[in-house]
């Protein structure tokens, strides 16, 4: 007898102890930095809180959703457009010519084409919108002022008309205090790591 409740309570600890883990470490995913300070021999904790979403209605649940995957996949390519702009003005700025710095930006445009276009492909419209004010934000300048300074103001104008066919805005720019605070939000949660 004594043996049987031996077997069960070590049955019982074994099966227990992995829950209670499980449980102890959900808890440690509602903050992403701890700090510890001491105060007349005492450690007090500061803990800095995850915020958490609560919808009333499930589209808006969705909305948001749907929000954090578009900046998940544009975020990275908003970046090397930041990284790309900059490299491009530097060698732009070294250029002794116009003919050199139109033939320099021709090369750069056929590798983005050929690079980006596949990616580009498989994404939605929306995706492309969050893209263009990621870009925004990232390099201070308009979609439409980035294609106006590389390829001329003719050009810029033939993008925008294109843009606006389907609805969308090139010269659009991101407001993060205003029209874009949830894009902001979301965008600083990705660069926090808690995305």
């Amino acid at each position: 007898m004594k043996s049987r409740i031996c077997i069960l309570l070590l049955l019982v600890g074994v099966v227990v102890s992995p829950l209670s883990a499980q449980h102890v470490s959900r808890r440690n995913r509602g903050f992403w930095h701890q700090e510890w300070s001491v105060e007349n021999g005492d450690s007090i904790p500061l803990i800095h809180v995850t915020p958490i979403r609560k919808y009333a209605r499930k589209p808006d649940m969705r909305r948001y959703a749907r929000l954090v995957r578009a900046v998940k996949k544009t975020y990275p390519i908003a970046q090397e457009a930041k990284t790309l702009m900059a490299a491009m003005e530097k060698e732009l700025l070294a250029l002794p010519n116009k003919k050199q710095q139109k033939l320099y930006i021709k090369g750069v445009e056929k590798r983005l084409v050929r690079e980006y276009t596949p990616v580009l492909k498989k994404m939605t419209f929306f995706e492309g919108k969050v893209l263009l004010k990621l870009i925004d934000r990232e390099t201070d300048n308009t979609a439409f002022q980035i294609v106006k300074e590389f390829r001329g103001g003719f050009e810029a104008g033939i993008w925008q008309a294109f843009a606006k066919l389907f609805g969308n805005d090139l010269k659009l720019d991101y407001q993060p205090d205003v029209r874009d605070r949830q894009l902001e939000q979301v965008v600083r949660y990705y660069e926090k790591g808690l995305l």
